[in-house]
């Protein structure tokens, strides 16, 4: 189910780098180097197989872009905070 704004509002406060660009959250992550930015890619891929629910992300050099939006309900419902927490976790341990 698609959340209101006033939902996205606070979710995004336990979420600090994250943001709203072009109705979709939005995060990037800058690693120190390309391999550690793949690495990103790699360990996030079997956690996000297993919640079935995919990004828009692009790599650049070290930086990772990040774009969840829940097509099917047109809007950013609870899974796209849930696998960018999931993000988070993985990234921390990477940075």
């Amino acid at each position: 189910m698609k959340l209101s704004t006033e939902e996205i509002e606070q979710r995004l406060s336990a979420l600090p780098e994250w943001t709203l660009a072009g109705g979709k959250l939005h995060r990037e992550y800058k690693f120190p180097g390309f391999a550690l930015a793949i690495g990103f890619f790699a360990a996030a891929a079997p956690a996000i197989e297993k919640m079935d629910h995919h990004p828009e992300w692009s790599n650049v050099y070290n930086r990772v872009t990040v774009d969840l939006i829940s097509h099917d309900a047109d809007g950013i419902t609870a899974r796209d905070f849930e696998l960018a927490h999931v993000l988070e976790e993985i990234a921390q341990r990477l940075l």
